[in-house]
Formats: structure tokens, sequence, C-alpha cells
């Protein structure tokens, strides 16, 4: 295999793939979902994202020499083949991490808004402290909580300052699941919540899952939810998704296609490491810096009074409620499957926290309140 004249097939959705990966060969775009093996008979590099099951059904008959996701998660992924088949393997861990906790924090504002309630006054949980539980947890003590509590089976085991599940659930009045997708082993995550462990729950807690879908037993909260309308809830991520059942969905107070990752940042990033990855594996190196790519945001900077709240300048970069009302739209058409992945294909260029300065006459005590949530200041 030779350095700048690979073949290199790529997920139609994983974005500027031609910018980064252009001095490596030649470039096909492919339908993940869909992918085949006579697809990839003569190809060398193979760049996913989770809807891709990469396994030897896939690359049983192909050169395939690179595989890389630009996701967090690898659980799509047979690693144990790929290895055994001496085929490189990368992933993108922490991405878009920052993207996943700033869906969190929208999502949360706004329902504790609507309710007049306070985040200083909360108890919260964080199931699952990896790449984007620890960056929540770390914006959570920034921004200020009455309680964090932090449940990590297997961190636990050697490290001090975890909860267990019970604990959490019990107690927390936010709980938010950021866990992978593990099936079986001593520490299985599959149903981790299903209608004993909802049960637990406080009233009027909010239930955020933005981790894997089966982490919640669909048809366990949909049962829950019919007599517990109080507990608040926000679904990125569906069991059986792209299918997403309408009828749970209709019970759910925030509801999006699995784009809480999905900001500008979090997307580039994850393709620049994959482009990393690569040179490192070929020994070229890479000389570009991920800013190279990133193109100027529409809103750059805002001046702010003390009338300004934390909630309204998120608002000014990302309304979850536009997410959620596109989804909606779809539950009930012919093809409620295709429209899902089209959500994502298509999704609307959305910028990290990070990308906005804020400024104006307000108050140093009330600037750092909002800055803690992970703006940037403006000199």
């Amino acid at each position: 295999m030779k350095p700048f004249d690979l073949n290199i097939v790529a997920d139609e959705n994983i974005p500027a793939v031609e910018q980064m990966f252009a001095q490596f060969g030649s470039i096909t775009r492919v339908d993940g979902r869909t992918l085949t093996p006579e697809q990839l008979v003569d190809v060398d590099v193979l760049l996913v994202r989770s809807v891709t099951k990469v396994n030897q059904q896939l690359l049983a008959n192909s050169p395939v020499k690179f595989v890389g996701t630009a996701t967090i998660g690898t659980d799509h992924v047979d690693k144990s083949y790929l290895q055994s088949q001496h085929i490189q393997f990368a992933s993108a861990p922490g991405c878009n991490a920052d993207a996943v906790v700033e869906y969190d924090l929208s999502c949360i504002m706004q329902l504790l808004q609507q309710s007049n309630e306070c985040l200083a006054d909360k108890v919260v949980a964080i199931i699952g402290v990896g790449n984007v539980g620890s960056r929540l947890a770390s914006r959570l003590t920034a921004v200020g909580v009455k309680q964090l509590l932090l449940n990590d089976p297997p961190r636990a085991e050697h490290e001090a300052g975890f909860s267990d599940l019970t604990l959490a659930l019990q107690t927390a009045d936010i709980i938010a699941l950021h866990t992978p997708l593990i099936k079986g082993g001593p520490w299985p995550t599959q149903h981790l919540l299903g209608s004993a462990e909802l049960a637990m729950l406080k009233p009027g807690a909010i239930l955020l899952n933005a981790g894997r879908g089966p982490a919640i037993k669909g048809n366990d909260l949909l049962e829950f939810l019919r007599v517990r309308s109080d507990v608040r809830t926000v679904l990125d991520v569906w069991e059986h998704e792209p299918e997403v059942d309408r009828e749970l969905a209709a019970m759910v107070n925030i509801a999006t296609a699995h784009i809480a990752g999905y900001s500008l940042e979090g997307k580039l990033r994850g393709t620049f490491m994959l482009k990393q990855a690569l040179a490192d594996y070929l020994q070229v190196d890479c000389k570009e810096s991920l800013q190279q790519f990133l193109p100027e945001a529409s809103i750059t900077s805002v001046q702010l009074t003390d009338q300004a709240n934390a909630t309204g300048v998120i608002n000014l970069l990302y309304d979850p409620y536009r997410d959620d009302r596109a989804l909606r739209a779809t539950l009930h058409g012919p093809d409620q499957r295709r429209e899902f992945d089209l959500l994502r294909k298509n999704y609307p260029v959305r910028r990290e926290f990070s990308s906005l300065a804020i400024g104006g006459s307000i108050s140093d005590s009330k600037k750092l309140q909002i800055l803690q949530f992970g703006f940037s200041n403006w000199q």
C-alpha cells in the first residue's frame, strides 16, 4: 500500500473528508448504513460512523488496511477481528464530547427555566463518567450545583468518589446517562435502566439520555411515563434507532435524532483525528491544525447587560426545541427511518459555546456566572 495513492471510502456524512484526506488518495462517498462488501473490493482505507457495522462479514474479502470511525463509541466495530487481520484501527474519543455536554446543558436549562427552578439547587447524577461524563462533571462543578453524584462501576473499582446506581437514582434531581453500550461482562449497560430503576426516580426528576439508546429499556420507560408524567425526559438516542417509538416520543419533553454531538467543531474534530491517525500509520507528518478547517462563526461576540441570563445566551447558539420540532415532524410519515437519517445528514450548522465571546455592560459576577458554561471572554 503506497501513501498518497490510496482508495478511500468514507461515509457520506463525515464532513471535510475531501479537504483533509485528498493528500492520501482518491475518495468515494457511500451510504454508511447500507455499505456492502462489494463496495470494498479495492479499498485501502474505510472511514465510518456508528451506523456501519464493521466486522468480518463486511471486510473478509477486502484489502482494507485502515479503519477509522469518526465517533467516540466503538461498539459498532469488531476490534478483535481487525486486530486478527492486522488492520489498523482508529476512533475519535472525545471529538464531540463538548458538544454533547452543551446539548445536556441546553436541555437542562430549558426545562428548569420553564418551571422557574435553579440549577444551583439541584443534585445531578452522571451515569458513565468517560469523555463526555467527566467533561459534564467539570462544567457543572464550574457552574455550581448543590451536589454532583458520579456513577461508573469500572472506575469505582480502583478510584474513590463514585456512588452506586441506586443512590444516584434515588437522590438526584437530574440524571444524565453517558454510558457506552456494553452487552456482557460484569458491568453491562444494555437496559441499565428498566422498570425497577425508573421507579426510583424522584418526583419531578429530569432524565436525560444522550449516550446509547439501549441503556434504557424503551418499553419500560413508556410504561413508566404513562403513570409518572411528573418525570421530565430528554432522549437524543433511541433503543431501536433509526426507528423511533412514536408513543414514547410523544411523552418525552425533548426528543432529538441522535444529534447531541453534532456541533461543527465536534464533527470536524472527529475527521481531523482520523486524518492524524492515518498520517501516523503512514508515517507522514500532519502539519495542519483543526483551526485551519473551521470557518468563522456567524455570531462571534455579544454584548450583555445584567438583564441577561445563561439560558438566553445559550439559545443564541443552540435551542434544542429546534431539533425536537424537526424530529417530531417526521414521526408520522411513511418512511420515518429514512427521515431520521436525513435529519442527521442535513443537520444545520451548530457552533460550540467557546465560539461566542461575551462582554458588554455586565457586572463581573454575572459575567463570570455565564462564562462558566463555556463561553469565551470578550477582552
